[in-house]
């Protein structure tokens, strides 16, 4: 007679989860959804928005290239300097590159007059873009309606 028993740390990982789901569907429910323009095949867009909905976050995304691409970042208000390889709109702001979860919550509380969030390139460590532990330094930048940029929060490198 085989019997299986359950260990208290079974029982410990099953209730955080029970506890963690709801809390997370609920944070996603009171925020509101990002939606995500990328390049095709890229797997450094793919990772922001896998950590966008680790953060909770409702993300939905689609497919665009080229021309059409950067017409949607002009479009909300990016300016060419600060571009990077993917853009996402929340809640009437637009947000350019591997902008952290922190940052975007700060500005949906704050409510800045502005077109939204951008960080230029692809820093190294930055969310979606390899391991924090050994960032290079990077700023998110404000993007003005006007399209001037301004620190919104500055990284500094990792070690």
């Amino acid at each position: 007679m085989s019997r299986s028993l359950i260990g208290r740390r079974e029982v410990m990982a099953a209730a955080v989860a029970v506890v963690a789901l709801p809390l997370r569907a609920a944070r996603a429910e009171q925020e509101p959804p990002i939606h995500v323009v990328k390049g095709r095949g890229c797997e450094c867009c793919e990772a922001w928005v896998t950590y966008l909905r680790e953060q909770g976050f409702t993300v939905t995304d689609e497919i665009s290239m080229g021309t059409l691409l950067i017409k949607y970042k002009l479009d909300h208000g990016i300016p060419e300097k600060a571009f990077s390889c993917h853009t996402g709109t929340v809640d009437g702001y637009a947000l350019e590159g591997h902008v952290p979860a922190v940052d975007i919550r700060r500005l949906l509380a704050e409510r800045p007059d502005a077109a939204g969030l951008a960080v230029p390139g692809m820093p190294y460590g930055s969310p979606g873009m390899g391991s924090e532990d050994e960032r290079d330094a990077y700023e998110v930048l404000l993007v003005r309606r006007d399209r001037s940029l301004e620190v919104f929060t500055s990284y500094p490198a990792a070690g």
